[in-house]
């Protein structure tokens, strides 16, 4: 199909947009989640559980590649990004395989070299979707994977496990094989979307690769801005992090001991519910009312969480529909920074830049918190459960999501204003 008729059809060049992305990032969580649906059961090493020890690893190695991405990703030419995704996911791959092959715990090296390279690749999906006049519906279709993906990895993993008893090490690196086909047709696909049009940049600003001024330069003119959503971000990064990380030994202590399928359904039944709202935003036209508008979500979404929590606490809601209810408030607020916040930021200030650049800062924090946040568990509330550890972490999240959209939502106020009062200046001397 030529790119003159993809970007003329309107409908297949949607769908060529969201089936590419959803396969290419769904497919990226084949070579990292499913590590949390092995239990390593009875691995005890320097006094940590050799799962946390694993998850701990692999995250450091996320962590670094965000903070790698505020350069790499921001700074990425159009032409190379292909490649670079080629490239990271590839070593990725090998380093399951490694992992599989040494024995334990010199294997865990492997699992830091694992997550180096994978938390690059979302800047790079996301890059090929932004600045464009549909880009929340386009990113509607990230979401679906970045919710339903870890949960079905995850099923898969578990499957191979309980079923055709492969073990705990190996499991990774296989079920990376079996995604190894829906990954190559995602980026094959990724690689036919045209850039955005004319009529694109002028509607959401033009998306171009930031040099090292450029970066520090957004940065002291958001710097409020960006401290505050980083802090809501990271937020979310952690709690999401200790709820996926250990969605097994949840399920299991709400009632779902080995049922694979848990996993997948409920976190289908969030993506159906965030995906309906995420893509009818494309009807706010506005770049204002659809900025501020996702800050009011911001503070919903708070809410969803500390009042779900409750509900369940005092005996009104059921397991399911807790963990749905309150996966729906995480991620709904989650989906919200990568398809519209970020994107909507850009395009109502006009500032020539990229949504990557956003995106690896907040992740960067996010992660060096997850970390933080598994080793006070380990080490500080060693003997209680993940279930009330998790109840109390939804009430903190859901308080510090609120609060801080509060204050950012008058930051932005404030900021807009001086944005206009500088434009009248500027108006003012032009016509002297």
């Amino acid at each position: 199909m030529k790119l003159k008729q993809i970007q003329s059809g309107k409908i297949q060049f949607n769908m060529l947009c969201i089936v590419a992305a959803l396969l290419t990032y769904m497919s990226m969580y084949a070579f990292r989640k499913p590590l949390s649906a092995a239990t390593f059961e009875g691995l005890v090493y320097w006094g940590i559980d050799y799962k946390i020890i694993a998850i701990i690893s692999q995250v450091i190695g996320y962590t670094c590649s965000k903070f790698m991405g505020i350069k790499i990703v921001s700074g990425m030419q159009a032409k190379n990004r292909i490649r670079y995704i080629l490239g990271l996911i590839g070593v990725a791959w090998m380093a399951l395989l490694l992992f599989a092959l040494v024995p334990h715990p010199y294997n865990l090296i492997f699992l830091i070299i694992n997550g180096l390279p994978l938390g690059m690749i979302f800047g790079i999906v996301i890059s090929f979707l932004e600045g464009r006049k549909n880009t929340e519906l386009l990113g509607a279709g990230l979401c679906i994977s970045f919710i339903t993906a870890s949960g079905i990895t995850k099923a898969v993993g578990k499957f191979l496990i309980i079923y055709l008893n492969v073990s705990d090490f190996w499991m990774p690196f296989c079920v990376g094989l079996i995604f190894t086909p829906t990954l190559v047709l995602g980026i094959w696909m990724l690689g036919k979307i045209p850039p955005p049009s004319e009529e694109d940049k002028l509607s959401r600003s033009e998306r171009v690769p930031m040099t090292a001024a450029e970066r520090l330069n957004f940065f002291k003119t958001f710097s409020w801005g960006i401290i505050m959503s980083t802090l809501v971000y990271a937020t979310l990064t952690i709690y999401r992090d200790l709820r996926d990380n250990f969605a097994i030994e949840l399920w299991e202590q709400l009632g779902f001991e080995n049922n694979a399928s848990i996993l997948a359904i409920s976190e289908i039944c969030i993506a159906v519910l965030v995906l309906t709202i995420i893509a009818n935003m494309i009807r706010v036209t506005d770049n204002r009312s659809a900025f501020f508008g996702n800050i009011i979500v911001f503070i919903f979404s708070g809410i969803m969480l500390c009042g779900s929590t409750y509900l369940f606490s005092i005996g009104k809601l059921n397991p399911l529909v807790w963990m749905i209810g309150s996966g729906f408030g995480l991620y709904l607020c989650y989906a919200c920074f990568h398809t519209m916040f970020f994107e909507r930021w850009i395009a109502l200030f006009r500032y020539k830049s990229n949504i990557g650049f956003l995106i690896c800062i907040s992740d960067s924090f996010g992660y060096l918190g997850s970390v933080s946040i598994l080793l006070y568990k380990n080490f500080f509330t060693y003997n209680v459960d993940w279930l009330a550890f998790i109840k109390v972490a939804t009430y903190i999240s859901g308080i510090m999501i609120m609060s801080v959209s509060a204050l950012l939502y008058f930051y932005f106020r404030h900021k807009e204003k001086e944005m206009y009062q500088k434009a009248d200046v500027t108006v003012l001397s032009i016509a002297k």
